[in-house]
C-alpha cells in the first residue's frame, strides 16, 4: 500500500495545471512564477497598453492642473505616473508640473506608485496598505470633498464608481489619463483561451487588471461564447484576480473569483499553489494514491502526463470510482470520437501507459471499465454515488 508520508515530489505545486495569463504588462514575470512552479502557461494578452504621450487629452489636463492647481492629485499606478511626467518634459512642461504638484496633497494607491513619486522629487501623504482604490475612496469622502478640486490619475478607462463618487461628494475632478486600453492587435490568442476555457482545458485564468477581465468577456460576447465562458468560470475553471477592482467585470456577471490578501503577482501566484492542488480529485486507487490534475497524474507523488483523450476517460472513471463505466459512455467522454467504440479501447491502452500501472484501471469483460477503488475505500465511495 501507498504511504503519503513516504513521498518526496521533484515537481512543484502547480505540476499538471494549465494556467491562462491575460496581462499585458508583466505577462511574462506572471508566466516565469507560474512555470517555476510547474504550470503549463497559456498567454493570451487580452489588451494592449497604448501610451498618450501624443494625446491631445493628456496635454489639455496637464496644462489645466498646471494653470489651476488641485488640492489633492491620486496617483493609481507608477507606470502611468511616470509616463505623464515623461510626455510633461517632452512637452517642455515637465518642470511646471512638478512645480505645482509639490503644493499639492498626493495620495499613492500603493508602493509602486510612492517609488515613482519619490523618483520625481515629489512625496505622497498617504497610501492605503491594502493598496486598494476603495480604501483611498474612503479616506477622501470621510474626510470630506465638498469644493476640492482632485486630480486623479486614470489607469486606463475611468475607475468604476471612483469619479462618480467624488463628484456625488461635491469635489471637481480632473481625470488624467495617461495611456489608454485596446484589444490586443492579435485577436488569435484571446479567442485560444477563450476557447480553452470553454473545452475546460484551462485549470485557473489570471487577471491583473479590470480591463482585461472587460476585454474578454466582450470578445467572447461578440463570438456568441459569452453563456458558455460564464459557465465554465463559474464552476470548472478558476479565475484568480490580483484585487477586487480586477475582479469588479466578472462580479458584475455573477462570477465569484478567488483574490489574494496582498494585490502583487507572487501572493496570487501562492494562491494558485494551494487553491488548484485542493481542487483536484484524489483516490486509493490499486494500492496507489491518484490525484487527478489537469493534463496529468500524480501516481503515488509521481508526475504521470496523460493526453487530452486519456484525461477525458479517467475522469469519468473518477465521477464513480469502483462502479463499472460502459464503453459507450466512455465513447460520449471522448471528444470528437464519433460512434466506433474501438477508440474508447485505443485511448484506453494509452491511457494506462501514461499512468505506468495497468492495474488502476480494470476491464470488466462485455461490461466496460472501472477504477480499481481500494477495498477500504469502496463502502465510503457507494454511500456517496
Amino acid at each position: 500500500m501507498y504511504d503519503e508520508r513516504e513521498q518526496s515530489p521533484e515537481h512543484g505545486p502547480l505540476a499538471g495545471f494549465t494556467v491562462g495569463v491575460t496581462a499585458a504588462r508583466r505577462a511574462d514575470e506572471l508566466g516565469a512564477l507560474l512555470e517555476r512552479r510547474g504550470a503549463a502557461v497559456l498567454h493570451a494578452p487580452a489588451l494592449r497598453i497604448v501610451p498618450l504621450s501624443d494625446d491631445s487629452e493628456l496635454l489639455a489636463a496637464t496644462k489645466e492642473i498646471i494653470g489651476r492647481v488641485p488640492d489633492i492629485a491620486v496617483a493609481t499606478t507608477a507606470i502611468g505616473f511616470r509616463g505623464w511626467v515623461e510626455a510633461a518634459d517632452g512637452w517642455g512642461l515637465g518642470e511646471d508640473l512638478l512645480e505645482r504638484l509639490r503644493g499639492v496633497r498626493i495620495l499613492a494607491r500603493g508602493p509602486k506608485v510612492k517609488g515613482a513619486i519619490r523618483a520625481a522629487g515629489l512625496t505622497e501623504e498617504w497610501s492605503p496598505a491594502s493598496e486598494s482604490m476603495a480604501e483611498v475612496l474612503d479616506r477622501l469622502l470621510e474626510e470630506g470633498v465638498d469644493g476640492l478640486r482632485i486630480a486623479v490619475q486614470l489607469h486606463g478607462e475611468p475607475l468604476p464608481g471612483f469619479v462618480e463618487s467624488l463628484r456625488a461628494g461635491g469635489a471637481e475632478v480632473v481625470g488624467v489619463p495617461v495611456y489608454r486600453w485596446l484589444p490586443p492587435e492579435d485577436i488569435g490568442p484571446v479567442d485560444r483561451l477563450i476557447d480553452a476555457v470553454v473545452a475546460r482545458t484551462l485549470d485557473a485564468v489570471t487577471f491583473t487588471s479590470a480591463p482585461a477581465a472587460a476585454s474578454l468577456l466582450s470578445r467572447a460576447e461578440e463570438r456568441g461564447l459569452l453563456d458558455d465562458l460564464l459557465a465554465a468560470l463559474g464552476h470548472d475553471v478558476l479565475p484568480a484576480c490580483v484585487g477586487p477592482v480586477t475582479a469588479l467585470p466578472l462580479q458584475a456577471r455573477g462570477v465569484d473569483t478567488v483574490q489574494p490578501d496582498r494585490f502583487r503577482l507572487g501572493p496570487l501566484v501562492q494562491l494558485l499553489c494551494r487553491e488548484l492542488p485542493s481542487r483536484a480529485r484524489t483516490l486509493p486507487v490499486a494500492g496507489h494514491r491518484v490525484e487527478i490534475r489537469g493534463h496529468a497524474v500524480l501516481v503515488d507523488g509521481g508526475l504521470r502526463p496523460v493526453p487530452p483523450a486519456g484525461m477525458s476517460l479517467l475522469r469519468a472513471l473518477a465521477r464513480r470510482p469502483g462502479w463499472v463505466v460502459s464503453r459507450a459512455e466512455l465513447l460520449r467522454a471522448l471528444p470528437g470520437a464519433g460512434r466506433d467504440e474501438h477508440a474508447v479501447e485505443t485511448a484506453m491502452a494509452r491511457l494506462r501507459t501514461a499512468l505506468g500501472a495497468p492495474k488502476l484501471i480494470q476491464t470488466v469483460v462485455k461490461r466496460g471499465y472501472r477504477l480499481a477503488l481500494d477495498p477500504a475505500a469502496d463502502t465510503k465511495y457507494d454511500a456517496a454515488v
